[in-house]
């Protein structure tokens, strides 16, 4: 972990990256919500990463980053098929079938609980703190469908819960492939994942071929660039930052913080409405997430807590511990 030469310096950068990362991510489901108001999803979706994608690689080659080789390049394929297309086409259409963003983002924190059991399907050692995690989880996303939009959207129900299906998949798959450096890593699997997507649209959606472009709203223009700009290129690149500055816990910390930001944006800006199942499987979904990311370093607070108790029941009554000088 790289230190800062200025005590003061590294902890205003710390804060600003973890804020720009907490409510910039948070916030990206209600501007996907607002592109797709006048753009066809899965095309808006492709366009997004496809151009993230090479100003990512442009940025990588600039940072003197080596290109990928031709097995690196086909990880790349891999993962950013399954994360930039396939995870995120789903977010979109999930929210295009009528989930809310707030709730749609609160569905995508079971992510760490899938890639929780492909690591232990792969044959690693999952803690036991990770497993009480993953069933507290699956019960808050069990109460989660019963979320009055769930009921109402079927096929929205059924896009949202594969979402973070597919972004695990990847996730793990990016622990696995040969992969060449970060930030032309993400170039790479962007560009692709973009690029499938907006053949896909091309291919199969309806409306993308005769998008009429004169009447894409400014509000949807805006929310596209913001997305991109901001939702892509600015925010993951303050997360790698941090991965490389800070623990991968405190890192991956924006998983509590993003549903909490889009529930009172989608409630606050976009009308949208929550009935009670939502505010009872979000402590279960959150408190899974905790024992999955912080469970071993929990449980060793407690184990210290335990022990001192102990030790304090054990002194003799009237004992101050220590001898008299």
């Amino acid at each position: 972990m790289q230190t800062f030469s200025s005590p003061a310096v590294g902890r205003w950068r710390l804060l600003a990256a973890l804020s720009i990362v907490y409510i910039v991510w948070g916030t990206t489901y209600y501007a996907l919500g607002v592109a797709m108001r006048t753009l066809p999803p899965v095309l808006m979706n492709g366009a997004r990463f496809l151009i993230a994608g090479a100003v990512m690689l442009a940025l990588a080659q600039w940072r003197g980053q080596a290109w990928p080789t031709r097995r690196e390049w086909a990880g790349c394929a891999l993962i950013g098929t399954l994360m930039a297309f396939a995870a995120m086409a789903l977010v979109v259409l999930a929210q295009h079938q009528g989930i809310g963003s707030g709730l749609m983002a609160t569905v995508v924190t079971t992510m760490p609980m899938w890639l929780a059991l492909w690591t232990r399907l792969g044959g690693e050692r999952v803690p036991g703190t990770s497993w009480a995690g993953l069933a507290l989880g699956a019960v808050g996303a069990g109460l989660l469908a019963l979320e009055g939009d769930f009921g109402a959207t079927p096929l929205g129900a059924l896009f949202a819960f594969a979402a973070p299906l597919c972004w695990s998949i990847g996730s793990y798959a990016s622990r696995r492939l040969a992969l060449p450096a970060p930030a032309m890593a993400s170039g790479a699997q962007w560009l692709i994942g973009g690029a499938v997507g907006v053949a896909v649209a091309w291919l199969a959606e309806p409306g993308a071929r005769s998008v009429d472009w004169s009447a894409v709203t400014p509000a949807s223009w805006l929310a596209w660039g913001y997305l991109v700009v901001m939702g892509t290129l600015v925010t993951l690149n303050c997360y790698l930052w941090l991965l490389h500055h800070t623990s991968v816990a405190l890192a991956g910390s924006y998983s509590f913080v993003n549903p909490l930001v889009a529930l009172a944006i989608g409630v606050g800006l976009g009308g949208e409405r929550v009935t009670g199942w939502v505010f009872v499987a979000m402590p279960l979904i959150l408190g899974g997430l905790a024992l999955i990311a912080y469970g071993p370093a929990l449980l060793a607070v407690l184990r210290r807590a335990a022990l001192s108790v102990a030790a304090g029941r054990l002194q003799p009554a009237g004992s101050s511990g220590s001898s008299a000088p």
